[in-house]
């Protein structure tokens, strides 16, 4: 609009000054045609000179009477006009890329989702809480939430933080650290110049004032505070619209796993891009209000997934409404990946583990153990190496977190004494236990400790060292006899493993167990693997 408007004006002025031009050179070559006694030829030339410089004058006098309505008779309205309209670039987020498994089946992928974004407009704080208000209430009717971090629960009137989490956060925006969550509440309502008096409705006002003030928003960029919203809502806020000041609904596509909690501990889940990542990425194009990945292949392969997001130019009124759009550079969907495992056999192996790990706390193997709560199962192709199944129980749903989870649901997780975030098939350290009987047997014969047939008379207690007893001594005072290795191997016999490995040495075992790379990382490609201890 602006632009078209400068161009028309300065059109209209070209045109009256080259038209005033023209009738001053005609009028002047004819009076001077005049004087130099061309009598017949002056008069046809005076003659048309004249209808000439009539006609400009009349399309001069049109443009400027144009031109007068435009700077002088409506200047001051077109100027409001001009005022109240913005052209803002937008972008346009880029969806990720899919991922499946090593036959082609889908994993993860996108759909689109209706998000709420705030633009800053100038309006009072009062006008401001009263619109913040009235868009909560449209979410909440139809079931859908909105961005909550405010550090306060408003229902039990506690800190949702750590005793010295909440100490540093009060001392951090100027309060005692002893201010109790009412004189917390209060400071805001004042900060926030809130006037409402119900309880919820202030919650509910300085949650989304909270989350405006920490994420930041200006007339050129938003803030979100509201995603995946349902149809109903989005309807409901564009019917509202002018009501809402600055509120616009944008669509962007949402992380979906299609394979609900198989594999989370794999494929990771994506969540909005904190301050810290923030910073070290916006000089690669991300923005506050980006999903970027956390864990597993989300965060691996994030520069892949990543898409690359286009741009909209449009504008705006004062009121943030859209009102026209005049340009667009599509966004590029990112990189699809494809991993090892086997999603059928990845479930069944979920399933297996759970289900024994469940046995062995209630004495389904003869003894209880109660506090066998977490496990892992890892099956690999021994020709290949590739990871068919990787399980880590317990589990979470990746899903939970794409919509930006709560303080309370977070901390639900990380509060849980079994981890279930934790993926303890990389990231556990544990001893092996007779699973490390194979590597020993195999530096034994190869170092020449013992024979491949040779055999070894069990005798229930080991005599050297602590003096360690071969577990069936201790279940029943029994002992396996004499054992070669296959034997050794097939009963697990405790104590023909530590003959082998008194004579052998720890140097010789050390050796042939980093030859098997225990104590060094596997290099699978998932973040936060620990070498382990050997």
């Amino acid at each position: 609009m602006r632009k078209n408007e400068s161009m028309k004006r300065l059109i209209i002025l070209c045109l009256s000054f080259l038209g005033i031009v023209l009738s001053t050179v005609m009028y002047a070559y004819t009076w001077m045609e005049k004087y130099h006694q061309r009598y017949v030829y002056n008069v046809k030339l005076y003659f048309w000179g004249h209808i000439l410089m009539i006609f400009v004058c009349i399309v001069g006098i049109i443009y400027i009477y144009k031109l007068f309505d435009l700077q002088i008779v409506n200047g001051a309205n077109y100027r409001e006009q001009s005022e109240k309209r913005l052209v803002r670039e937008v972008k346009t987020t880029a969806p990720r890329g899919n991922i499946y498994d090593r036959f082609g089946k889908l994993l993860v992928t996108n759909e689109m989702s209706y998000n709420v974004q705030l633009y800053y407009t100038k309006i009072d704080k009062q006008t401001l809480n009263e619109n913040l208000l009235r868009l909560v209430n449209i979410l909440e009717s139809n079931g859908d939430s909105y961005y909550n971090n405010f550090p306060i629960n408003f229902d039990e009137m506690v800190f949702n933080k750590s005793e010295d989490g909440a100490k540093k956060w009060k001392v951090s925006i100027g309060l005692s650290e002893d201010a109790d969550v009412q004189e917390v509440i209060n400071y805001y309502v004042g900060k926030y110049e809130i006037t409402q008096t119900d309880m919820a409705d202030i919650a509910k006002i300085i949650a989304l004032r909270y989350e405006i003030a920490t994420k930041g928003y200006t007339s050129y960029r938003p803030v979100t505070l509201a995603k995946n919203v349902s149809e109903e809502s989005m309807l409901q806020i564009e019917e509202q619209a002018s009501e809402l000041s600055g509120v616009n609904i944008s669509t962007q596509p949402i992380r979906k796993y299609v394979a609900g909690n198989a594999a989370s501990h794999i494929l990771g889940y994506v969540s909005q891009i904190s301050s810290a990542e923030y910073a070290s990425r916006k000089e690669q194009g991300y923005s506050q209000n980006d999903m970027i990945g956390k864990s597993g292949v989300e965060a691996t392969f994030e520069e892949f997934l990543r898409g690359t997001n286009g741009t909209k130019r449009v504008e705006m009124n004062s009121n943030g409404l859209i009102v026209d759009e005049y340009e667009t550079l599509d966004s590029v969907m990112g990189d699809s990946v494809v991993l090892t495992i086997d999603i059928d056999l990845q479930r069944k192996a979920e399933e297996v583990l759970e289900k024994y790990i469940n046995k062995i706390q209630t004495g389904g193997f003869s003894e209880k153990f109660s506090d066998a709560k977490a496990g892992s199962l890892v099956v690999l192709d021994v020709k290949t190496s590739e990871v068919l199944a990787l399980a880590s129980y317990p589990s979470y749903n990746p899903d939970e977190f794409t919509d930006g989870i709560s303080n309370s649901e977070y901390e639900k997780y990380f509060r849980n004494e079994s981890k279930p975030m934790y993926n303890r098939a990389i990231q556990g350290t544990y001893s092996p236990g007779s699973t490390y009987k194979p590597l020993t047997a195999i530096a034994a014969i190869e170092s020449g400790a013992v024979g491949l047939n040779e055999k070894i008379v069990d005798k229930g207690k080991y005599d050297k060292g602590h003096k360690p007893v071969c577990w069936i001594w201790q279940s029943s005072r029994g002992t396996h006899g004499p054992v070669d290795v296959a034997t050794a191997l097939k009963v697990s016999c405790n104590y023909y493993f530590y003959e082998v490995g008194y004579r052998m040495g720890i140097d010789t075992l050390a050796k042939f167990a980093k030859y098997f790379g225990l104590g060094t990382k596997t290099g699978i490609e998932l973040p936060s693997e620990t070498a382990g201890i050997m």
